[in-house]
């Protein structure tokens, strides 16, 4: 473990390095961020799940830089140019380094590169003359190239062009310029696009209309701003460039170059300064633009990326109306509604399809349908997708006598498809068609968002921003570590969860959650978390790792229904046996936990102690709100229905940096631009509401040849 990672870990995070060191051991010792988060705060002083995480990411980030560091060392050792002293101080600078650029800048010099202009110039022997001109010293440089011209050098002009592209690759590759430039480009540097005219009438042109005649400074440019001037860059529809200050550029290189704030007058001088010149034009705005460019990028993708988690975030955790007997309806108008009956488990009981809407307008048939089922299978709860025909579906089971109690549910269909076209969804049903499996998601979906959801690719749920172009690979990275920590922090059934769900459990992973679904199958339900050690290639450190986060209800030991690790049991037992009580009357015993002296059992942890009692307290308590009904207006059914100045009820139904997507029944999502969510400005949406959020909301204006609308949040509900 390196001490220079591990304090610059500690000062990024603000954290002590104590906590660093002990978090990467327990890292590096196969332990997960939730299982670290919940179950290790003694060692980690209780750092959170998100700076745990985060200790991750820089440590992974920093082994990288390492092994980057000892190839370019490498490198440069193999390098026959490089003289022993010279190697010892190049070693001297890299050893310290904690960023990647700065070791770019460092090995760009003796990076093997293909022939360049100044390649070529050295191998006609100019590099001395170049050396003699950067020592600025001499007003009398004609007569001095004169000595280089050979069979390679015909004239005096050929050798000075030569040595001034040496130079100019010089400068182009000192560290100190381009740390210097690279800065003044970020500060001042301006991110400019304009129209590409030749594609005006390409389909997808008008898009970027904002962006035709469009400038921002680079170091405040808006993340959804940049991701968009780019797409439009690669889609062909925009050119944009980064605008700088010539004459300062220049003048900040030669500065930087030199060492000087005043250079010579004279020949060799003026030549040095043509030579920065041409370095900048040809070799530095273009690289440095790049790189700024990309590092504004990378920003912009982090910020995009936190959004798309957070929002993901939010939709695993919806609040769930639980194990319900569900009726689930994926609407549609010429080939009918699909609908399907769900036990309280969630598994198929029956499927049908009703034509309650034009052109068919079986009705009559339709209600009869729907009321035989409700009352043939007992149905508490009835779903409804909310894509095409959703509102006129959900209007229609009005209609229906339905039995007191009976609630109705609009339900986000976003990705649904997707899922009842996967080898998942062909797994699971194999008999029955994509309809029947996209209906059976919808109520699920209901019942418990999580444990349907983790089944779909997050990128396929309609939330973030700009996802596809943003880094994927950081992208799937940020999205697997939001799921893991969703399913980890609500807790698993283990006899229940399907394979996909018992995937993201701490220390499990895709191939012993099948182990574990075939021992169920084979042995039926476990009665106890003890048991799953029976489980093929189910180890102590899986064991350890997963047993927290798994709930056996009704097992015989109520703690393994608990987010108490099995390796605390003997601690809550002595607890127990301190207040002469037994386990199961403790539990849920208010009275009896306020009377426990947690100063007792120090010698366990006090973060640990207090963690068990607040546990004991509410075991299995599930950090899901509840669902809320909701009803949309019944005064629109499109766009053209609305009007400025109505107020709607709606759904939050996405989150970005710019404002928020709302559902008001329509097919078209209005806009609540973050300036129009409270009377203040506002700089993060998602401070202000929460995604499937209730909302009411005022029409600004409507667009009906851009099919959008303008809203003003009124109030959440």
């Amino acid at each position: 473990m390196l001490e220079i990672y591990v304090k610059e870990i500690a000062v990024r995070l603000d954290v002590k390095t104590w906590q660093v060191e002990n978090c990467i051991e327990l890292l590096e010792n196969g332990s997960t961020v939730p299982f670290i988060s919940r179950y290790r705060k003694e060692r980690t002083g209780a750092l959170d799940e998100v700076k745990v995480a985060e200790i991750k990411y820089w440590w992974n980030r920093f082994n990288e830089l390492e092994a980057r560091k000892q190839s370019v060392l490498k490198s440069l050792s193999e390098n026959s140019s490089i003289d022993e002293a010279a190697y010892s101080e190049l070693e001297k600078q890299i050893t310290p380094l904690v960023d990647f650029q700065t070791l770019e800048d460092i090995y760009l010099p003796y990076k093997p590169k293909r022939r360049t202009r100044a390649s070529v110039a050295k191998e006609k022997g100019l590099e001395p003359l170049a050396d003699c001109i950067m020592r600025m010293d001499s007003d009398d440089v004609d007569s001095e190239a004169g000595k280089f011209i050979s069979d390679k050098v015909e004239t005096v002009g050929d050798a000075i062009d030569g040595a001034k592209d040496i130079i100019a690759e010089k400068i182009s590759e000192t560290k100190e310029v381009r740390a210097a430039l690279r800065v003044s480009f970020m500060k001042f540097g301006v991110i400019r696009s304009s129209a590409v005219k030749s594609k005006e009438n390409d389909e997808g042109y008008s898009k970027y209309m904002n962006y035709f005649d469009f400038k921002e400074p680079v170091s405040r440019i808006a993340s959804h701003r940049l991701l968009a001037v780019l797409r439009g860059s690669a889609e062909g529809f925009l050119s944009i460039k980064l605008e700088v200050d010539e004459d300062k550029s220049v003048a900040n290189v030669i500065r930087n170059f030199c060492g000087k704030q005043k250079l010579p007058r004279n020949a060799s001088a003026d030549l040095v300064v043509e030579a920065a010149r041409d370095a900048y034009k040809r070799l530095l705005h273009p690289s440095i633009e790049n790189e700024v460019i990309s590092s504004a990028k990378e920003k912009a993708d982090t910020e995009s990326i936190k959004v798309f988690g957070e929002n993901l975030r939010q939709l695993l955790l919806a609040p769930p109306v639980g194990q319900k007997r569900t009726l689930a309806i994926d609407p549609g108008f010429r080939t009918g509604c699909k609908v399907v009956c769900l036990d309280e488990q969630g598994n198929l009981l029956h499927n049908d399809t009703i034509f309650p809407h034009p052109p068919q307008n079986e009705k009559l048939n339709a209600i009869k349908k729907i009321s035989n089922l409700v009352e043939s299978y007992k149905i508490e709860v009835i779903a409804i997708g909310n894509g095409t025909a959703s509102r006129e579906t959900e209007a229609f089971i009005k209609k229906v006598a339905l039995p007191e109690g009976v609630k109705v549910f609009s339900v986000s269909e976003d990705g649904a498809s997707v899922y009842s076209a996967s080898q998942a969804a062909r797994e699971e049903f194999p008999d029955y068609d994509v309809t029947v499996r996209g209906a059976v998601s919808i109520g699920r979906r209901l019942m418990d968002p999580l444990a349907e959801l983790v089944k779909i690719d997050p990128k396929s749920l309609g939330i973030g921003q700009y996802q596809h172009d943003v880094d994927q690979s950081m992208l799937k990275e940020k999205l697997d570590e939001v799921v893991v920590s969703a399913v980890n922090s609500v807790g698993v059934n283990l006899n229940t969860a399907s394979r996909h769900l018992l995937s993201y459990v701490s220390g499990i992973g895709p191939s012993l959650a099948q182990n574990i679904v075939d021992y169920r199958t084979e042995n039926g339900a476990f009665s106890s978390r003890q048991e799953i050690m029976n489980v093929k290639r189910l180890g102590s450190k899986a064991f350890e790792q997963s047993a927290g986060f798994l709930r056996i209800p009704g097992a015989a030991n109520l703690l393994d229904n608990s987010a108490v690790h099995p390796e605390k049991y003997g601690l809550v037992e002595r607890i127990a046996a301190d207040l002469n009580m037994k386990i199961a009357e403790l539990i849920g015993n208010q009275e009896a936990l306020s009377k426990v002296d947690a100063s007792k059992y120090k010698s366990e942890g006090e973060y640990t102690v207090n963690d068990i009692l607040k546990e004991l307290a509410k075991p299995g308590r599930d950090p899901r709100t509840s669902i809320k009904v909701f009803e949309f207006s019944s005064e629109i059914k499109t766009l053209e229905d609305v009007a400025p100045g109505m107020e709607l009820p709606g759904i939050i139904t996405n989150i970005t940096n710019f404002g928020a997507f709302v559902d008001v029944g329509i097919k078209e999502n209005g806009l609540i631009h973050v300036s129009q969510m409270a009377d203040k400005y506002v700089s993060d949406p998602s401070k202000i509401v929460k995604l499937h959020q209730h909302v009411i909301v005022e029409v600004l204006n409507v667009e009906l040849g851009r099919r959008r609308m303008q809203l003003r949040l009124v109030k959440t509900c």
